[in-house]
């Protein structure tokens, strides 16, 4: 599959990895939506790259179908990156109870659901796209982490949303295969984003060093080129890559 001249959703694109990958598809071409809850950033940055910015909670079909159609205003949508997340941290029993099951909720309609949601809108809409050469009608492409795998002290919350996205990789892409819709996910280390760029530099530093190689966070533009690789490599499919300098995170 091709970049140029088709259109593409990312969600979560205002900033991180959703903001390197929408950068990358439109400096390859491609017309890009950004859905994003932060709408002075999300402005700024399709303004930057001629691309259409879509106030949208992930979660919910009406705000869904308002970023997929905007995106079928932009041409053939052929492709779906879903980077919208968040990653609060509490232990299941903790200094003040239970884990809070509000925020517990909330990080998996966030994160699981918000990915779904985003796959079964935009998978309807490229189920009528005339195939490409390849068979193809499209590309999803959806964020988990490695913690889906070795979920650290006070992540339940998040590894649960994650393993649960890494969870459905096989089966949506096993629905989409006579479609001719491929779905992948991605699986991230230690990143480098704005997040985690909040954090003193020692911390910094020291969250690198458990890198094996290369000892570094990883950047935005390292998700990306994985992404692009990932659309334009037709066999790739029901698959989860892990994307991590050969961690294995510990207890915490």
């Amino acid at each position: 599959m091709e970049i140029q001249g088709k259109s593409f959703i990312v969600t979560g694109g205002a900033s991180g990895l959703g903001e390197g990958t929408a950068r990358m598809l439109a400096a390859n071409g491609g017309k890009v939506v950004i859905a994003d809850m932060n709408e002075e950033r999300g402005q700024q940055v399709a303004q930057e790259i001629g691309g259409v910015f879509v106030k949208a909670n992930v979660a919910d079909e009406a705000d869904g179908r308002k970023v997929v159609e905007a995106a079928l205003g932009l041409g053939k949508l052929m492709g779906l990156v879903n980077c919208a997340g968040i990653a609060p941290a509490e232990k299941i029993v903790g200094k003040k109870g239970p884990h809070s099951l509000e925020l517990f909720q909330k990080v998996i309609t966030v994160n699981l659901i918000g990915s779904f949601n985003m796959m079964r809108l935009a998978a309807e809409a490229m189920s009528a796209n005339e195939p490409e050469a390849t068979g193809e009608r499209g590309v999803m492409i959806s964020t988990a982490s490695v913690a889906a795998f070795e979920g650290q002290i006070g992540q339940v919350a998040y590894s649960a949303s994650k393993g649960g996205v890494v969870g459905m990789t096989l089966p949506i892409a096993r629905d989409l295969a006579r479609t001719g819709i491929r779905n992948m996910t991605i699986a991230p280390g230690i990143m480098g984003t704005p997040m985690l760029f909040g954090m003193p530099q020692e911390v910094q530093d020291s969250l690198a060093a458990m890198v094996p190689f290369p000892s570094r966070l990883g950047r935005p533009e390292d998700f990306a080129k994985l992404a692009k690789h990932i659309i334009e490599n037709d066999l790739l499919n029901g698959e989860v890559i892990r994307l991590d300098g050969a961690i294995r995170m510990g207890m915490k």
